[in-house]
């Protein structure tokens, strides 16, 4: 079986940015942000934005996206003390789920240090059920859609 190659992107592909700070902890015994970190920084961003756009109340959101897919590519290191922004856009939007393609940027390069996705299906936080994502959220989402 062979692999798609994967190239990095530019910030101009995305429709959003959310700014993280990498800390000291990130870093491995290799002088890099450990490859785990990423999907935090993917999992804090996109939450983050939800959460500006008044679309997520992680305490008391009735239906709420979990996570059941993510993954990524690496392309350059990222270290600490670098600034880092993520790159959002939705890719994929279903009736109860919503994939986003998610590119990590050091500092101010225009070109991506990693790539990746993140599935969230929506689910009715009471019976862990899935269900359609709501109004008010779709309406965010598809203005982060090509």
């Amino acid at each position: 079986m062979s692999a798609q190659k994967v190239s990095p992107t530019s910030r101009a592909d995305y429709h959003a940015f959310e700014e993280i700070h990498s800390r000291w902890m990130d870093n491995d015994v290799y002088g890099h942000i450990n490859n785990v970190v990423y999907y935090s920084f993917f999992d804090t961003a996109v939450n983050r934005y939800l959460i500006n756009h008044h679309v997520l109340d992680i305490a008391k959101s009735e239906v709420v996206g979990l996570v059941v897919e993510t993954h990524c590519n690496y392309f350059s290191p990222v270290v600490y003390p670098d600034l880092i922004q993520i790159g959002i856009k939705v890719v994929h939007l279903g009736n109860s789920s919503v994939k986003y393609e998610v590119a990590v940027f050091r500092n101010d390069e225009n070109i991506a240090s990693a790539l990746g996705h993140f599935v969230h299906v929506y689910v009715d936080r009471k019976t862990n059920k899935p269900t359609p994502i709501p109004a008010n959220v779709r309406a965010v989402l598809q203005e982060l859609a090509d």
